[in-house]
């Protein structure tokens, strides 16, 4: 329930609080005071795009603030929403309420919070949307549409479940067709490429390229083309070190010579340094064991050089159509494998798709036909439920009526072609088979025209406010806002609505913009939007008693001010408030 909200710069409104009770409650004033701008500001919280044109001049941005409890909800509800209030970060306030704000900035980018934290437009709006309904006059226009005329009926089927179920089948059939057309159109392009990724890959492992060879076969490279020279200068090292075949003295030979005399002595130090002088010994021993390995590793001849040019020769052959070096070669063989994997060319291969695009189909065209049953079901049922609610707002002889058809493809190369087992071709657009009409007559015996041939103005209003009221019925405890969906209705007519909306008013907290007194009669909490001060500045307020009297006979006639429009007044508000709803 929706229990305060605060504007700020927000068209003709400077600064108002506007404060909500449960049952009806209606905003009613002159013509450009800014009772719109309540609904707009709904609207925002909403997550509706931001128009900086709506911030009020000589301001820089509008703010529009909102309260909500959840008490009236269910627990499932109530936990959906702690749950997205949660992901937010955002807090209850003190007495357990939820603030919702969205700034609109003149210049730059608007603002969203929830709970205290900022949050996306569209996270506030999908908060705020299992709270409120805004019903405006554009809504009026929307039920012209086929797409929300479908939206309708299947919010009142429940089809939730059976849509979803339809999607995702829907999804995997397409790529299924897409995969088998593709095949089909392009077989002789995939067998072509089939037929070169094979030769290369045979290439390639007939080569056996190792990882990282071409830089080790380098390295040997270098050694070979100076074997004479390594050789030289390892065997050279190495006689140094060990100076076995040689009367001179080596290095280890010296390193003995110098441990020994100092070990003779007694003094510690010496002692010390002489321990350091074995380590040295050991490492000289160990580089001279080394050079001995190196020597015996090196080819007597020149042999092995060529071998090694030859292999560089062969991989190179790769690299130069591959990738620049053994390793990206190794890396497009193994996705080019992968690739070679997927391009099943042959007949089983077709044939294979063939028979999934085929158990798709069948699969799919079920799905369709549960759910277009669905909704056959349902509208008769939402037809008959709207027609009473109609009879309800002084329309008795009026009928509604709701037709649901299989959209038939016009041309079987359709991609959205599906043949049902019936043998009908049937366009199984994103929301299933069929196309949804809304049908009107005024008066029975009529014959039934589609609604935006047959209804008026105010016909519509009616028609409009008929069909949410029954679409709402399993919503207890959501805020209903309407914005003078009344338009265009009158005299009997009009009290009939304010009754209907009173009635709506014990299940749901109902909020209406209205230009009609036999409505605001009706309501359990009356607010004024009034001029108030210079520059055109409007605020909100609670009327009751002489003050509720004097607006009502204001909305009658203009004669605010008159013994006879305040009498007028009373005595309708007196009908109003002695109603057996």
């Amino acid at each position: 329930m929706l229990t305060e909200i605060r504007i700020e710069s927000l068209g003709a409104i400077s600064s108002a609080v506007g404060e909500f009770d449960r049952g009806l409650t209606v905003l009613t004033g002159e013509t450009g005071t800014g009772k719109t701008m309540v609904v707009t500001g709904l609207h925002l919280l909403g997550g509706a795009r931001a128009d900086a044109n709506r911030v009020r001049s000589g301001a820089e941005r509008a703010v529009v603030e909102g309260r909500f409890t959840t008490t009236d909800l269910d627990d499932a509800a109530i936990a959906q929403l702690d749950e997205m209030l949660d992901a937010s970060g955002g807090e209850r306030d003190e007495d357990g309420s939820v603030i919702a704000l969205r700034s609109v900035s003149r210049d730059g980018p608007s603002r969203a919070y929830l709970g205290g934290r900022s949050v996306p437009a569209k996270s506030l709006g999908g908060f705020t949307t299992g709270l409120l309904t805004l019903h405006g006059q554009n809504d009026q226009l929307r039920l012209m549409r086929p797409e929300e005329q479908r939206g309708a009926l299947d919010r009142f089927a429940k089809t939730g479940t059976a849509l979803e179920r339809y999607r995702k089948v829907r999804d995997a059939w397409l790529t299924a067709r897409r995969d088998l057309f593709d095949r089909r159109n392009r077989m002789r392009e995939l067998a072509l490429e089939a037929d070169r990724l094979s030769f290369a890959l045979n290439e390639i492992d007939a080569v056996d390229p190792q990882p990282g060879e071409d830089d080790a076969l380098v390295a040997d490279i270098v050694r070979l083309s100076e074997l004479d020279t390594l050789r030289e200068a390892a065997a050279t090292a190495r006689e140094a070190l060990s100076a076995e075949d040689l009367s001179g003295g080596s290095a280890a030979d010296a390193l003995g010579r110098a441990r020994a005399a100092l070990e003779s002595t007694d003094d510690a130090k010496l002692h010390a340094l002489a321990e350091q002088v074995r380590e040295a010994q050991t490492v000289v021993a160990d580089a001279a064991q080394e050079l001995g390995g190196y020597l015996e590793e090196l080819p007597v001849d020149a042999s092995a050089l060529e071998s090694r040019l030859a292999r560089q020769a062969e991989l190179r052959t790769l690299t130069r159509k591959y990738a620049a070096d053994v390793d990206g070669v190794l890396a497009w063989a193994a996705e080019s494998r992968d690739r070679l994997a997927q391009l099943d060319v042959s007949e089983e291969g077709l044939a294979a798709l063939e028979r999934r695009a085929e158990e798709l189909a069948g699969e799919l065209a079920e799905t369709a036909i549960d759910l277009s049953k669905a909704r056959r079901k349902a509208a008769k049922k939402l037809a008959k439920e709207v027609t009473a609610e109609l009879s309800g707002l002084a329309m008795a002889d009026a009928e509604f009526a709701i037709e649901v058809s299989t959209d038939i493809a016009t041309e079987k190369d359709d991609p959205a072609a599906l043949t049902l087992p019936s043998g009908e071709l049937a366009r199984a657009g994103g929301d299933g088979i069929d196309q949804v009409e809304f049908g009107f007559a005024a008066h029975r015996g009529m014959t039934v025209l589609p609604l935006a041939k047959s209804a008026s103005g105010g016909e519509l209003s009616r028609v409009m406010l008929a069909l949410e009221v029954v679409l709402a019925a399993s919503a207890a405890g959501t805020t209903m806002v309407f914005d003078e969906v009344d338009a265009g209705v009158g005299g009997r007519a009009a009290v009939q609505i304010g009754r209907r909306l009173a009635r709506l008013a014990r299940t749901h907290q109902v909020i209406v913009v209205t230009h009609l007194p036999q409505v605001a009669a009706y309501a359990d909490v009356h607010l004024v939007v009034h001029p108030a001060g210079p520059r055109g500045t409007s605020v909100v307020r609670r009327v009751t008693d002489d003050e509720r009297v004097a607006e009502l006979a204001r909305m009658l006639a203009g004669l605010g001010e008159s013994d006879s429009g305040r009498a007028h007044a009373r005595e309708l508000l007196a009908g109003a408030q002695n109603d057996e709803i």
